[in-house]
């Protein structure tokens, strides 16, 4: 075995940024309570069950596509067309449930997802064989996909009513009171954490993010891996999707729209950097709570969507140039990111 491959299936010896991402999610949970708190005031409605529930039911499918999307960032890329890959499967999956309802509900599932891998691959393929730039690209299929959602649901809409009875039971069991969405997102945030830090198609996302060059003379299959990266968002995409119709009932041709700036927002947020190579699962989570928290707040204390349009953009702006300043200092010491 080479030393090379070697260096990728351990852990890295760097013993001070292991600390730095310790100190910045503790403080991310710091923030998390502070905001927890300050709603409680503002609102005697905001610590109750209820609100709880809310809040980690919307964070749950932020998480879910908020992984695949942090794939993506760790390998350099960026892929801005999870909100159209979301709604478009969505609209998918509940039109082929209502045609459908001899099928088992696990069929419109993984009809669901297989979908979502094709439109991650079509992303994957353009950028890691043409070295398109990802924002480009990305950019470009988010309108394609959108418009082909809208050509397939035109001014139709799929209601909870006709959707199968089974449907809605996706979203809506739990088990020991924590909802089934927190469930699927907590095992796949799992399985994400053992692959990006346990295994060796894992730990290259992080050399490739890291330094690119470097990580080509390693020998490691740069294109490959970014294809993998992009068709794994795709394919998270295609569950949420479905997890989504499931969720709330109903589905139109504008479901998701304007998504990919709250993921993008719990990602960065959550420590995931613009720049590659660095961030956590972990991270992912906090970030994705502290926006659900905020969005939720918000609501109760009856304040205007367009600000949390407005704090979603000055929270990834906040969050992008912290991970600069903080990396320039990091590694000014002597500590790879």
């Amino acid at each position: 075995m080479s030393l090379q491959t070697e260096t990728l299936q351990k852990p890295a010896s760097q013993p001070s940024w292991k600390r730095f991402v310790a100190r910045r999610e503790i403080s991310l949970l710091a923030v998390l309570a502070f905001l927890f708190i300050v709603f409680s005031v503002l609102s005697d409605r905001f610590a109750s069950v209820n609100t709880v529930g809310q809040i980690l039911n919307n964070m749950a499918i932020v998480v879910i596509v908020g992984i695949g999307l942090a794939l993506v960032l760790l390998t350099r890329n960026i892929d801005v067309s999870v909100g159209s890959m979301v709604g478009l499967t969505a609209y998918f999956a509940a039109d082929f449930a209502v045609k459908n309802p001899q099928l088992p509900i696990i069929v419109v599932v993984l009809a669901s997802c297989l979908l979502g891998l094709v439109l991650g691959s079509i992303n994957g393929i353009i950028i890691a064989t043409l070295r398109v730039p990802s924002i480009m690209v990305t950019l470009g299929t988010l309108y394609i996909y959108r418009g082909i959602d809208s050509i397939l649901a035109g001014s139709n809409q799929v209601t909870a009513q006709s959707l199968p009875s089974g449907y809605g039971d996706l979203a809506s069991w739990s088990l020991f009171g924590i909802p089934g969405l927190v469930i699927y997102a907590f095992v796949i945030a799992i399985a994400a954490h053992i692959f990006i830090r346990h295994t060796f198609t894992g730990r290259s996302f992080l050399a490739i993010g890291s330094n690119p060059l470097a990580a080509e003379k390693m020998g490691i299959p740069a294109k490959r891996r970014i294809f993998v990266a992009f068709a794994i968002s795709g394919l998270l995409c295609g569950l949420a999707g479905v997890l989504w119709g499931a969720r709330y009932g109903t589905v139109d041709s504008s479901v998701a729209s304007g998504y990919e700036i709250v993921v993008l927002a719990a990602v960065v947020v959550g420590g995931i950097s613009v720049n590659g190579g660095s961030g956590t699962i972990g991270g992912v989570i906090i970030g994705a709570a502290i926006l659900s928290v905020i969005s939720t707040g918000l609501a109760l204390v009856n304040v205007s969507q367009f600000w949390l349009q407005a704090i979603q953009g000055a929270v990834i702006i906040a969050a992008i140039v912290s991970d600069s300043i903080i990396r320039t200092r990091v590694e000014a010491r002597g500590v790879k990111a």
